[in-house]
């Protein structure tokens, strides 16, 4: 067993006791994967444009076999309070962190691909125990942060039905059986969209929404840069005439995703012929570390020994937990299940924070946020920081929920 939750006579809305338990056998099967690995030749060119660079390629594997100790982040998670519930005939895994401040405002936390929990796990300390981290105990949190369906510890869905909106309302279900009867949420890459779609639902519990990935693109325009991910209809060229030069720079940062996205759309159209995933640690690490070209810089910096924000462990930490849950392949279902736009205006009305990153994939104009959240109570522009942020800047992340939220208190 790679964990084990409590074992009694249950009903499907218990909360069960949950420990992350992985047996040596499966780190030393990993590490002898790792060792076998055939490689290919050196890319043709000196840069990032053919993906991941062989030498930050061989660099992860090296330390991943010879000097990573997965048991170091199995401990963190293990000194938090994590539990399975089931919704919908899915097993739910959830971290669920009580400040020991008794006001703390309840926050639901969501991650993306190819993220887990453990990306959130520098959140925990600052938002719950602020007094601890220079901030004040009216900024407390209780902290709620779930795997998503396919991810981690979560259970795999079998049937399809699964998507965002699907998730959204089991997050709804999740905070409503904890007890909770007025909550915020928060989230970066699907966990934007999914933050998004709570707002739409927009149950009387959610008092705000808060996002470091807003959907915020006048949908005409978002249709007009889906559309041109071969070039052929030079969306660039038929921008209107009355764009800011901020919102001309949103549409070419998007322009540049779309083009350099087939990560997504093979994950969106094949999910299964990604089978690798489950065969193959290093084809399952490249693979996850070209999620954006920005990230990839970031990455290729740490394994050439220039840690900035993250380091190898971050990086590998992640990457483990999807190899030892087996969960590449279910994981990447998420996309193939979505018919939403990760860009586009929703139409969120309730109280809404919005926070960008200078790295982030691309940076939402203050002009198309206010249109896209007309109850936009925070906006602010970060000076570090890229898509993953509580990952990367879990300090300036952490400062932008306090401020964001404030005012819901």
């Amino acid at each position: 067993m790679a964990a084990r939750t409590q074992t009694l006579t249950r009903t499907s809305t218990d909360i069960r006791p949950f420990r992350v338990e992985i047996p040596e056998a499966d780190l030393d099967a990993l590490r002898k994967r790792i060792a076998a690995t055939r490689w290919p030749e050196k890319e043709t060119v000196d840069d990032q444009s053919q993906g991941v660079p062989l030498a930050t390629s061989q660099a992860l594997a090296r330390h991943w076999e010879k000097e990573y100790d997965w048991r170091k982040v199995e401990a963190r998670l293990n000194a938090l309070p994590q539990f399975v519930t089931e919704i919908d005939g899915l097993d739910i895994h959830f971290i669920h962190v009580r400040s020991k401040h008794e006001d703390a405002l309840p926050l639901i936390v969501t991650h993306g691909w190819p993220g887990s929990v453990i990306e959130q796990l520098k959140l925990v300390g600052p938002l719950t125990d602020p007094t601890a981290h220079g901030a004040d105990a009216s900024d407390a949190f209780h902290l709620v942060i779930p795997s998503l369906p396919g991810f981690g510890f979560s259970g795999k869905p079998t049937a399809p039905g699964w998507g965002p909106d699907h998730v959204a309302r089991a997050w709804i279900e999740l905070m409503k059986r904890l007890g909770y009867t007025r909550y915020v949420a928060q989230g970066g890459d699907w966990g934007a969209l999914i933050t998004d779609l709570m707002g739409l639902e927009a149950p009387a519990e959610l008092l705000g929404v808060h996002t470091n990935m807003p959907g915020v693109v006048p949908p005409d325009l978002d249709a007009l840069l889906q559309s041109d991910i071969t070039g052929v209809n030079n969306a660039l060229g038929s921008l209107p005439a009355d764009l800011s030069a901020e919102e001309r720079h949103t549409c070419e940062q998007i322009d540049f995703f779309w083009k350099h996205s087939a990560y997504a759309l093979l994950m969106g159209t094949r999910p299964e012929t990604l089978t690798g995933f489950a065969d193959s640690p290093v084809g399952l690490a490249t693979y996850m570390i070209d999620h954006d070209a920005r990230s990839l810089d970031l990455i290729c910096e740490v394994f050439a020994g220039q840690p900035r924000g993250l380091t190898r462990d971050d990086i590998l930490d992640n990457i483990t937990l999807f190899w030892l849950t087996n969960t590449g392949v279910s994981a990447a279902r998420i996309y193939a299940e979505n018919t939403f736009s990760f860009f586009a205006a929703k139409g969120v009305s309730v109280p809404a924070a919005v926070s960008v990153f200078p790295n982030e994939m691309y940076e939402a104009p203050r002009s198309w946020a206010e249109r896209a959240y007309p109850n936009l109570i925070h906006y602010n522009k970060l000076d570090d920081g890229g898509h993953f942020a509580a990952w990367e800047q879990p300090q300036l992340l952490s400062g932008e929920l306090r401020a964001a939220f404030r005012s819901l208190r």
